[in-house]
């Protein structure tokens, strides 16, 4: 398990450098935009590698790597691409109920626990 930790953490490293350095890269090469362009591109990417990734580990055996490609690195580079294969194998599992209630409630839960997080350190401070 020790080891796995670390492969999860040396991907990590290098999906966050990444990360950082496509969100400094996006907007250099596409200009200033109101919508959040690098973060927008970064999931669409990542989730699309999660699933290249996840079929060709599964399909060659070689399924060792996920802690290291799919946790850490594409992890590291965005956690939506891990939201995206979690919610693509509840709807894979037969249960896109469930799929969608998931999907609603990290979005919405998420965007709450920020606001409230947000909130209570903006009172803390003021």
């Amino acid at each position: 398990m020790f080891f796995t930790a670390l492969q999860v953490a040396a991907g990590g490293a290098i999906g966050a450098t990444l990360r950082y350095l496509f969100g400094m890269g996006v907007p250099r090469l596409l200009g200033q935009h109101s919508l959040p362009l690098s973060i927008l591109l970064t999931n669409i990417i990542g989730s699309t590698l999660m699933g290249l990734l996840v079929s060709f580990l599964g399909i060659k055996g070689l399924t060792q790597w996920n802690a290291f490609l799919g946790v850490g690195v594409l992890g590291g580079f965005t956690t939506f691409s891990s939201f995206s294969l979690e919610t693509w194998t509840l709807v894979e599992r037969g249960e896109p109920v469930l799929a969608a209630v998931y999907v609603v409630l990290s979005v919405a839960v998420s965007l709450a626990g920020l606001f409230l997080g947000m909130t209570l350190m903006r009172g803390v401070l003021a």
